[in-house]
């Protein structure tokens, strides 16, 4: 905290330096702190984005931020253009403090996510998650390795006060509270109500329908989705879901995206892109199975599902979409010759983890924009898999399956689909689940799948 301390004091000076214009200032410094994510869950004011995000079988891989210090949003066709445009203007005109040898993640970073569709979130429920919107947090927590590091920014500018901004700064850090987050703690009298927003014979049939089509040959796969709302006695807890998700999924990304009105918080198995430098990794994630505490029957479930047709070819279909979309830009691709069996806690997928070497270089963000939607949460062909989803769906999906994820200033980052997730807004939970629909889909055997998939969060909302 000394350090921190004595760093802030610079800040005032580049803030006055810069004057009217804008200019990103930021310093980073070692910070002792346990958990980062529950400090920011901790301390969090009412009127604060925040962000937490972490793999804890990574090295104990961990990024939470707090406050803004700048904003992009956009919606459209063009909104990871406009996103990945003004992160990287603000980074042109930048003063920089850091340790030498820092890894991925630690300086400014921009955190946050997009939604399915470019003009997703129309529901009143996504209110303040917007289709595109990518925040520079004022405060940013990262550890990697057992290292902490404490990354503080402002952005300058007409109406910025050096002294004030720098000052509230300063009470923001040392605010920080190294707290623990809270155990999940069900009503002890009050009822839960869970209901579909549509029935589930509307899923049957859409699925149905979608079958009919790719019989008749429009399309190859197409993915639909369910919403279920749970009502509590008493508001969700974020910080008490996050903390039981992270226990839970180790393996997976666990996140956390908050904003004054809710939180869209989840557990995702899938990797959408990691960008390091040159290098550019992903996985196609499709086809899936239950688990089971047997470790024989649950191998014996892992080994029916490499053998099944149906799976192997939706899960063939996700591959060759991700390649064909990075070849483009690519010195090479290449795929694992195999996929392998990705186990979480109550569910058991096919991935195949794909690399490329980039010819350019290209953002994380602008990476996300030549990836997303995959198939494995969209379909094949892509145009048409989109218009079948709108006409037979039924729900806005806002951020769920969109990519949720982070991007540092030398355009590193990771972004996951937005997988096993739930917005939280006061007493009600909104769960998402989809299933990929092929030429020899069952409407039973994907609804199926879709409860198999809410069963990763519904146990926690529901205590």
């Amino acid at each position: 905290m000394i350090a921190a301390a004595e760093a802030l004091g610079s800040l005032e000076y580049m803030l006055a330096e810069a004057g009217a214009r804008r200019r990103l200032v930021s310093i980073t410094v070692p910070f002792e702190l346990a958990d980062p994510s529950a400090a920011v869950f901790a301390s969090r004011r009412a009127g604060d984005r925040w962000f937490c995000w972490e793999q804890p079988d990574r090295d104990g891989f961990a990024l939470a931020a707090l406050g803004s210090a700048h904003e992009v949003v956009s919606r459209g066709p063009g909104r990871f253009a406009d996103v990945a445009a003004e992160c990287a203007a603000v980074a042109r005109d930048s003063d920089v403090r850091e340790p030498a040898g820092l890894p991925a993640g630690t300086g400014p970073v921009w955190v946050g996510g997009f939604s399915f569709d470019p003009e997703g979130g129309r529901e009143a429920q996504w209110a303040s998650f917007p289709p595109a919107l990518m925040v520079l947090p004022e405060l940013l927590l990262h550890r990697e390795a057992g290292r902490t590091h404490l990354t503080v920014c402002a952005v300058s500018g007409s109406g910025v006060d050096p002294a004030d901004t720098s000052e509230r700064l300063a009470a923001r850090v040392s605010a920080l509270r190294d707290a623990a987050l809270p155990m999940l703690d069900p009503h002890p009298t009050g009822s839960v109500r869970i209901a579909s927003v549509l029935p589930p014979e509307r899923f049957e049939a859409s699925v149905a329908a979608a079958v009919e089509r790719i019989g008749a040959g429009a399309l190859e796969k197409a993915v639909l989705a369910r919403e279920v709302v749970v009502e509590a006695p008493r508001a969700h807890d974020p910080a008490a879901l996050y903390g039981a998700l992270r226990e839970l999924f180790p393996s997976c990304f666990c996140f956390c995206c908050g904003s004054p009105e809710g939180a869209f918080l989840g557990a995702s198995p899938e990797l959408l892109v990691r960008r390091a430098g040159a290098g550019a990794a992903t996985v196609a994630l499709a086809g899936s199975t239950r688990r089971s505490a047997d470790p024989s029957v649950d191998d014996h479930l892992g080994e029916q599902l490499r053998r099944s047709a149906k799976d192997r070819s939706e899960h063939d279909i996700v591959v060759r979409r991700i390649e064909r979309s990075l070849r483009p830009y690519s010195v090479w691709v290449q795929a694992a010759p195999e996929p392998e069996l990705i186990k979480v806690a109550n569910i058991q997928h096919l991935g195949t983890p794909i690399h490329a070497q980039l010819a350019d270089p290209r953002s994380a963000v602008e990476l996300v924009s030549r990836l997303h939607p995959t198939p494995a949460v969209g379909g094949e062909p892509r145009e048409t898999a989109l218009g079948v989803i709108a006409e037979l769906e039924g729900l806005d999906r806002g951020w769920y399956s969109g990519p949720v994820g982070w991007m540092d200033a030398a355009e590193d980052g990771e972004f996951c689909v937005a997988l096993r997730s739930a917005l939280l807004r006061d007493r009600s939970a909104h769960l998402f689940a989809g299933a990929g629909i092929v030429a020899d889909s069952r409407p039973d055997g994907e609804l199926a799948e879709t409860e198999l998939k809410l069963g990763a969060l519904l146990p926690l909302v529901t205590g």
